[in-house]
């Protein structure tokens, strides 16, 4: 039954494959800022995805989580609406070997990765989202094992004020002593942009709230933002951004099922960061920066009783990073260097710091006007660890028009997190400060086609992961305990393909549909264990979506397979309606149409059907010409 319902989508999908029309293409003005290089999307030899903020618009979302849960190869494991929690991973990764970036800017918790997807960012303000598949290494460092997620908001903007705010409900009862009523949810958000014509400001603060879809599971967050950019003369530019979100939630379920009922958990985190651009020559360009970031974990097992099992985290990073960029006749260079000082002071953990010093190298050329290679390394030292280097290498190979072949090998590093070495709470989960940090080699081929609004991509890869850490545990009594288990072997497939055309003057219609395909094997694994990540990790994951605009209305119907190791698989099925007024829009949506009965993560059941309804008010107050 599931099979023809997932054809049945699949024909769907596929409506107007005989039509087609020659409309600019917007990723043909992306230019991915790789920290150092500045590479035209067409132009990059990596497997990048980008998702562009005209279809940010169309999805039927309310968070970063939902949109990423729509990328293919990407594995979001939410535990109920409204991004409250959730981990993300990226080609059958764990999510700790994702790297999560704004602007840059590195999102990654010293503490746990638990806290990496902690954003204050609204939908409104986003650009874009680049999503980087394979080691990341090079590029961004220690963490970016299987991929990096580089979240970009807006710079170049008018004046204008938007206000958003929505409500929805499964129109269910809550459970028996988790208090009455539905379960349901609100939030709003104000953002506003301010053009002096010098400096470019990006506000925004929202607040949002549920009851909680099952026991215990209640959650409400603040979240603030501002970002401004200035020039300060043609050849030198400041950027400076500031986030903080305060989260609590029920977390029933959420880290030791089945003990953690009664658990509860409080987070603060704040994110501070001043950069600035200098073109010192025609060809030389330097770009400092100073960022910090602060969190603050309050985790209470037993929620109302705050004298046992209680855990307060207290961690910081402070980073900083130089990099630099060189054009000359015979290719470009790119060089850097970051420092990250991390240190935590827990109740659980214990107090710890340690140092982290990488420095950059990379070379960029092209030659015959067909072949584009990008090569380079990262050299690491960590005062826990010691010294080791990740070098890479990706080749491209422009066919024609449209048409290039990609290859791609390269290497990199998961540093385990303070919690993976310290961590205190039984009878859940218990540290093992004997951890060795996990390396990779992954080797990847693929082609890409893009040419008008039409877009087809399909990749092959392999990934080696030495000392591959896993959470395992004996029995369901025992609690969870991470070991370096040995190697593991990913393999996996991913093909996507995504058009849009036009079928009268006032009505187009895009499609698009994705299947990824995983197998993991670990060389040593140990049958006697229960392994955590074993039974998260996807198997098959299949996206297919359609969108349909008529004059100001728009329906997008987006269709979720997803089936993971050692679990059933599921169909999640996404709509959203809206009309588009001169100044303001109303939208509806409904997330899991079909009622499917489903977990992301292992012990938490995600919600039945839910409907939610919107408002977004756009009013620009002027229009000024940088």
């Amino acid at each position: 039954m599931k099979i023809k319902y997932i054809v049945g989508l699949f024909l769907l999908s596929s409506i107007g494959l005989y039509a087609q029309v020659n409309e600019s293409e917007l990723l043909e003005e992306v230019v991915i800022e790789e920290n150092r290089m500045q590479i035209p999307f067409q132009q990059s030899t990596r497997n990048i995805q980008v998702l562009t903020k005209e279809e940010i618009k169309k999805l039927p979302v309310s968070s970063i989580n939902e949109i990423l849960s729509y990328i293919s190869g990407v594995d979001i494991r939410q535990r109920g609406p409204f991004g409250s929690q959730a981990d993300i991973s990226i080609d059958g990764g764990s999510f700790e070997q994702t790297m999560v970036l704004w602007n840059g800017v590195k999102m990654g918790d010293a503490q746990t990765a638990h806290h990496s997807m902690n954003l204050p960012i609204p939908l409104e303000t986003i650009e874009r989202i680049e999503v980087l598949k394979g080691p990341a290494a090079r590029i961004y460092g220690i963490n970016a094992l299987t991929g990096a997620i580089n979240i970009v908001t807006k710079t170049q903007l008018d004046d204008f004020i938007q206000l958003n705010a929505y409500g929805g409900s499964s129109f269910k009862k809550k459970e028996e002593g988790d208090g009455s009523g539905i379960y349901a949810g609100a939030g709003i958000q104000a953002t506003a942009g301010i053009n002096t014509g010098k400096v470019n400001h990006l506000v925004s603060i929202g607040k949002e709230e549920t009851n909680g879809q099952r026991y215990n599971t209640a959650a409400k967050n603040i979240k603030a933002m501002y970002q401004a950019t200035t020039e300060l003369n043609e050849k030198n530019s400041l950027s400076w951004l500031g986030g903080y979100i305060d989260n609590e939630f029920g977390a029933n379920g959420y880290y030791a099922a089945p003990h953690d009922k009664e658990s509860y958990e409080l987070v603060k985190t704040l994110l501070l960061s001043v950069g600035t651009n200098h073109q010192i020559t025609d060809r030389l360009t330097i770009k400092p920066r100073i960022s910090n970031r602060y969190n603050e974990d309050d985790y209470r097992f037993y929620r109302n009783d705050l004298t046992k099992a209680r855990s307060l985290h207290y961690s910081n990073a402070i980073m900083m990073e130089l990099n630099a960029t060189y054009q000359s006749k015979i290719g470009d260079f790119g060089v850097g260097y970051e420092m990250r000082l991390e240190d935590i002071n827990s109740s659980n953990l214990g107090a710890h710091d340690r140092k982290n010093h990488g420095w950059f190298a990379e070379y960029k050329q092209t030659f015959f006007d067909k072949l584009s290679v990008n090569t380079g390394a990262y050299w690491n030292y960590n005062t826990d660890y010691g010294f080791q280097w990740y070098p890479g290498i990706d080749v491209a190979y422009f066919i024609s028009e449209g048409w290039k072949l990609q290859a791609s090998v390269g290497s990199s590093q998961r540093i385990p997190s303070f919690t993976d070495l310290y961590v205190n709470q039984r009878p859940g989960n218990i540290g093992n400060p004997n951890l060795k940090p996990e390396a990779a080699w992954q080797y990847e081929v693929g082609a890409h086609y893009n040419k008008g609004n039409i877009q087809f991509v399909t990749h092959i890869f392999e990934r080696n992961i030495s000392d591959f850490i896993d959470w395992t545990r004996l029995s369901s009594d025992d609690p969870y305990q991470p070991q370096n288990v040995g190697n593991q072997i990913m393999r996996g497939i991913n093909v996507r393909f995504q058009d849009r055309i036009s079928l009268t003057a006032h009505q187009n219609l895009g499609y698009n549909v994705s299947y990824q395909y995983l197998s993991p094997k670990k060389d040593k694994a140990d049958s006697a264990n229960l392994s955590k990540y074993t039974l998260e990790s996807l198997k098959h994951q299949f996206i297919a979506g359609v969108n349909y605009q008529y004059d100001q209305l728009g329906v997008q119907l987006q269709n979720r397979y997803m089936k993971r190791e050692l679990n059933d698989g599921y169909v999640v099925t996404d709509l959203k309606v809206m009309y588009q007024f001169p100044s303001f829009q109303i939208y509806t949506q409904a997330t899991n149409l079909f009622n499917s009965s489903y977990k992301e993560v292992a012990a938490v059941p995600m919600p039945s059907r839910w409907i939610q309804v919107g408002v977004n008010y756009h009013l620009k107050t002027k229009k000024t010409s940088n």
